[in-house]
């Protein structure tokens, strides 16, 4: 700023000056070459000095001719001082001039960093090239007689979290892709469409931010968009003309992975303002859940303070007031690499396991709140499908369930998926092959789970990773 200034805000005054210290020193030649060319070598440093300086330090009769310029400056005194009033003007302008190009330059390279198009198409990994992803919500352990008061600040904790940060980072960048996948669905979706599209949609941008790489990058399962009754395990197969509406209730669910650490995070879509105070229910029992989870924290009493809240909500629908109860037998879990239940079930409502949660575990707090009875049974045509985690090996005889199951193998793993994806893969006529391998128990059904009819359900689910120093949120956002 210093340099710009003393280039900009030099005035005439000072131009003079150098002039007429130049003709004294061209007068000295006569005295030699040589010494003609010592006197030009100090004028330069001296006008590089400054004016004040090389007036000083000029030998001689400089003084004269600097009196001589402070007296030409006192006849020209108005001229001088509308010039040096327009070399202000002009200094003024040019920095402001500066400062917008300055604040734009900013804005460009913001542009650059956010570097997202609308829709976006721009892998995650391609915005964040230094590969350090955004941190989710960082949350204190509850504390209590089971935990370290100082975890955050304790120097063994912090070197451990650092040991660590790859397997966080992959997740982080899991849950970015997330992130701005949901966005742009929460802005796209209106009522009307038909839920084939909507997780066409869905899954299209997922895979172009995740930069979908067979089993090292990319869905963790499909997309669930369970309506009203319906709680979860539902998305359309070829040939469903189910349309969104404008009275629905949605539950949004799907999950992106890195490497196998997967995102589970869903939310509840609706449109209608009647039922937001259902929403609000859920979303808060989530966020208790949240807040209770902990190194050492046992599942069951999570359960008891998500059903506390949850039920502490009443909604007004159509003019009937219905309670807002737990789902009893919907539960979150743990979560390991490749597999999104990993033994661990986080309940939402009172009693349960005693199991503590531990260091560096990944879970999935989901709550789901009814209006109905409070519990789900399986209904409607399957379209989930799992490879049982423990399978060994089973022998089998039918060729197209060999096909199938090396389909499976090579583009899924133990992660979920849909008959919808195995068309994607060009796969036909593979009903009784799929009907095989689940009857072989090498491939688990996931049938949609479902209240009583007419009854609305709504879900709220973030994944949180137990760090040493503190939990961390990772799949938290502006959204919710």
């Amino acid at each position: 700023m210093a340099a710009v200034l003393d280039e900009v805000g030099k005035s005439d005054e000072m131009k003079i000056v150098d002039d007429n210290v130049d003709g004294f020193v061209d007068a000295e030649i006569e005295d030699g070459p040589s010494e003609a060319s010592k006197k030009k070598k100090k004028k330069k440093k001296k006008k590089q000095a400054g004016a004040g300086e090389a007036s000083a330090d000029v030998p001689g009769d400089a003084d004269e001719a600097v009196n001589g310029v402070a007296n030409l400056k006192i006849a020209n005194g108005a001229d001088d001082k509308a010039s040096n009033d327009a070399d202000g003007v002009a200094g003024e302008e040019t920095k402001k001039k500066r400062k917008r190009n300055r604040a734009k330059n900013k804005a460009n390279a913001a542009a650059r960093v956010e570097g997202q198009t609308d829709p976006p198409s721009v892998p995650v990994c391609d915005l964040f090239p230094d590969g350090n992803f955004p941190v989710g919500l960082e949350m204190p352990y509850p504390v209590d007689d089971r935990t370290a008061k100082d975890r955050f600040t304790n120097e063994e904790k912090r070197a451990l979290d650092r040991l660590h940060n790859d397997i966080y980072n992959e997740a982080r960048q899991a849950a970015e892709a997330h992130r701005q996948t949901r966005q742009h669905i929460q802005k796209w979706v209106r009522p009307g469409v038909t839920m084939i599209e909507l997780c066409e949609e869905l899954e299209r941008t997922s895979r172009a931010l995740i930069k979908e790489d067979g089993l090292k990058a990319g869905l963790a399962f499909p997309t669930g968009c369970s309506r009203n009754h319906c709680a979860a395990h539902y998305t359309p197969n070829a040939g469903d003309t189910t349309v969104l509406q404008y009275d629905d209730v949605t539950k949004i669910d799907f999950g992106t992975h890195i490497n196998g650490r997967i995102i589970d995070c869903a939310w509840t879509l609706t449109f209608n303002p009647k039922f937001d105070k259902l929403v609000e229910a859920v979303r808060e029992a989530t966020n208790t859940g949240i807040k209770a989870a902990g190194i050492d924290v046992q599942l069951r009493e999570i359960g008891a303070e998500i059903q506390e809240v949850m039920e502490s909500y009443e909604v007004e629908i159509d003019g009937k007031t219905f309670p807002v109860k737990s789902i009893r037998n919907l539960n979150g879990h743990s979560i390991a690499p490749y597999r999104i239940h990993a033994g661990k079930t986080v309940p939402i409502v009172k009693g349960g396991e005693a199991t503590v949660m531990e260091e560096n575990e990944f879970y999935a707090i989901e709550t789901f709140g009814s209006t109905g009875r409070g519990i789900v049974h399986d209904d409607m045509d399957v379209s989930h499908y799992m490879k049982n985690f423990d399978a060994g090996f089973v022998p089998l005889r039918i060729q197209s369930s060999k096909s199938l199951l090396n389909t499976i193998n090579q583009n899924f793993g133990t992660l979920a998926f849909c008959k919808r994806w195995l068309d994607r893969l060009g796969q036909t006529r593979y009903q009784m092959a799929l009907k095989d391998l689940c009857e072989k128990r090498v491939v688990e059904p996931y049938p949609p789970l479902c209240d009583i009819k007419g009854c609305y359900t709504a879900q709220f689910e973030h994944t949180i990773v137990l760090r040493p120093t503190c939990k961390e949120v990772i799949s938290k956002g502006d959204d919710y």
